[in-house]
């Protein structure tokens, strides 16, 4: 199954494209966004293109931009996808900063989980963020995870490592 696009009240959750690189520079390009991320921050929309174009979903990952349905803004992007060492599906999600503490992130994954549920078979959800993250651990709760263990994590590139909070949850 294609990544399928998704809707709530106040988004729209589409593919993206590498026409997305430009827009998706606002938040990959801004370090306040980028601190906690696996990755380094951007430093060119090129950069950006060329990772837009190895985005592969498949039935086991799921990439959306999320865009607001007002103003057909692209405002970040998420995804959804299966983690075979934890045997459950987790997720991630970035937003531009100008967006934050508006409650897009929790309404975006929501929706992400959902689908996972309903199409993909998804009962076991699994999600991390750095501890000093605490905006990001809100939406975890909100979304129905719960607090499972401490750990870290580190960059893709070995430069950082951040202590981690876990969390899962358990459908039925």
């Amino acid at each position: 199954m294609s990544t399928p696009i998704l809707e709530t009240e106040r988004l729209i959750l589409r593919p993206l494209t590498v026409n997305d690189a430009g827009a998706s520079f606002v938040w990959l390009g801004d370090d306040r966004v980028t601190k906690f991320m696996p990755f380094n921050t951007y430093n060119s929309v090129k950069d950006i293109e060329e990772k837009l174009k190895l985005i592969n979903d498949d039935s086991l990952h799921y990439n959306w931009g999320f865009v607001l349905r007002e103003s057909n803004l692209l405002i970040g992007n998420g995804n959804i996808y299966f983690k075979d060492e934890a045997n459950a599906w987790s997720f991630g999600y970035i937003l531009r900063y100008d967006c934050w503490n508006k409650g897009y992130t929790t309404e975006a994954t929501k929706v992400m989980i959902q689908f996972a549920y309903d199409y993909c078979g998804a009962r076991k959800f699994v999600a991390r963020h750095s501890s000093d993250n605490v905006s990001s651990g809100r939406v975890l709760e909100k979304c129905g995870l719960l607090f499972d263990h401490y750990g870290e994590y580190g960059s893709i590139d070995g430069s950082k490592t951040f202590n981690a909070k876990y969390y899962s949850m358990q459908l039925s």
